[in-house]
């Protein structure tokens, strides 16, 4: 017989995992309305204020790669622990930076903290919880923290930034960190790779570390210096030529990074690419949205922030939902329908007029964008995981937050240069206007929205011609993993 006692402590595990996932995910999103007073009080430019949040960007998209296989290696507890002590001692120098370029350098500290954070802390959920119902609960809990973290960041970051300094929303992740730290070594139990060998490939590390970085930071640069400027495509060939030295290093390598026979699932692989899509749009759409509120509609901060509660609330309802439809529908029905309601979503929303009405033009959409978000992130997740073996469960964790965070690293470059290149065509066209006029900026978010809808139509092509249609794993474990889970629980 089970005791309600162990059991207890795998759900407190999970939430202790769920609140330091939604801290990093909340991050992300969560200095976008506070950039202006940041942008005065620490004198930034115009040109250096993007890298508050393309720092953290790039360190942390491309380091998941690292921090998952260095999770599988080192132990998955012990690179949580350092990710979570190194998230929160780069949020208190953040919210206590006194310039551009201490703040920036620690906003990439932080996005380090986060790259080992985040796989550490799938992987520990998976080895948690075995295959199959229980999992999946898991995993929709788990989805609501990563679905909602951007629509809640922005709302908190307005409420702090308004009511008491940006700072705040960067010390507001220490005691969460160090609350979180105290309790790990109690509700978590180590585990790591079951390998014969503890070799570390270094070469194939460095490789796809770097490429990523800099594939992140050629996105960033190509908003402001153009797509095909020469610095762009220098940075973005010398980012493909990392990639590929890396698949060659890895196809030589007796302990691969990345081992590439994982591609072999062509439901992984759909996955991994439907999810650098959800992120793209997500990233996007939540830039786009905010800078309509308040460059178009003109709200405060806190404003902006309270718009979107309608989406966050959404996200978390339809998440713990997922996991329920998974089971008797299967995932490729279930993540083809939350792609296909986003796409619905944000085709509403390419109809925002300049004097748009909050219920009327906006709501209705974030109700409709979170439903569909949190339709989404559950079955991908599971998708990306299902049949993935043990010993690389952090890789593959790694994995599923790579795509997301490249995917939407590249789809905010993108829409950013649609959106401006929009308004550019219609200020010349409108020669009265200026570019900073509320017509011209909303025919650019529109065209954005536009290319947006159409990414999310190419997502559930690729969901509902990929994914394999199997419904979710029953509800009875594995031996393997009925015996991890009372390994775990007998500790």
């Amino acid at each position: 017989m089970s005791n309600p006692t162990k059991s207890d402590r795998r759900w407190s595990a999970l939430a202790l995992i769920v609140t330091a996932q939604f801290m990093v995910i909340l991050d992300v999103a969560i200095v976008n309305v506070a950039l202006p007073s940041i942008q005065s009080d620490l004198n930034f430019s115009q040109s250096n204020l993007q890298w508050v949040v393309s720092a953290y960007a790039i360190m942390f998209g491309g380091a998941l790669l690292l921090g998952g296989r260095l999770a599988d290696l080192l132990g998955r507890r012990r690179l949580f622990i350092a990710g979570l002590a190194l998230f929160a001692a780069s949020s208190l120098l953040c919210g206590l930076a006194w310039s551009e370029g201490s703040l920036i350098a620690f906003r990439a500290v932080q996005g380090l903290g986060g790259a080992l954070l985040a796989p550490a802390a799938l992987s520990l959920l998976m080895t948690r919880f075995a295959e199959g119902r229980e999992r999946n609960l898991a995993l929709g809990i788990y989805g609501a923290a990563s679905g909602s973290g951007a629509a809640a960041g922005v709302l908190l970051g307005g409420v702090l930034t308004s009511y008491l300094s940006w700072s705040w929303i960067f010390f507001i992740n220490v005691p969460v960190g160090v609350a979180a730290i105290a309790l790990t070594p109690l509700l978590l139990q180590e585990s790591r790779a079951d390998v014969a060998h503890r070799h570390f490939d270094f070469p194939g590390a460095a490789s796809i570390t770097a490429g990523l970085m800099l594939l992140v930071y050629a996105m960033t640069r190509a908003t402001t210096d153009g797509w095909g400027a020469t610095s762009t495509l220098e940075l973005l060939a010398g980012a493909a030529g990392l990639v590929l030295a890396f698949v060659l290093i890895e196809l030589r390598s007796p302990a691969p990074l990345l081992p590439l026979r994982i591609f072999r699932s062509r439901t992984l692989s759909a996955a991994n690419a439907a999810m650098a899509i959800v992120g793209a749009v997500a990233f996007s759409e939540f830039f786009v949205l905010t800078l309509y509120l308040q460059d178009v509609l003109h709200y405060s901060a806190v404003m902006s922030g309270a718009a979107f509660a309608g989406f966050a609330l959404a996200v978390v309802v339809l998440s713990n939902i997922a996991q329920v439809i998974v089971g008797r529908l299967g995932v490729r029905p279930t993540l083809t329908a939350g792609l296909l309601l986003s796409a619905v979503s944000v085709a509403w929303l390419t109809r925002l007029p300049v004097d748009g009405h909050y219920f009327w033009d906006l709501f209705p959409a974030f109700v409709l964008g979170g439903a569909g978000m949190g339709l989404t992130f559950v079955p991908v997740t599971i998708a990306s995981l299902t049949g993935v073996e043990r010993s690389d469960a952090g890789v593959a964790s790694g994995l599923i937050n790579t795509s997301r965070q490249i995917g939407g690293a590249i789809g905010i470059a993108a829409v950013s240069a649609i959106a401006a290149s929009s308004t550019s065509h219609y200020v010349q066209a409108h020669s009265a206007l200026a570019a900073t006029s509320g017509a011209a900026l909303d025919h650019g978010f529109q065209t954005a929205l536009y290319a947006l809808t159409g990414l999310l139509l190419v997502g559930a092509l690729i969901a509902i011609t990929l994914v394999r249609s199997a419904r979710a794993p029953s509800t009875q474990a594995s031996p393997a993993d009925r015996d991890l889970v009372a390994l775990d629980e007998a500790a």
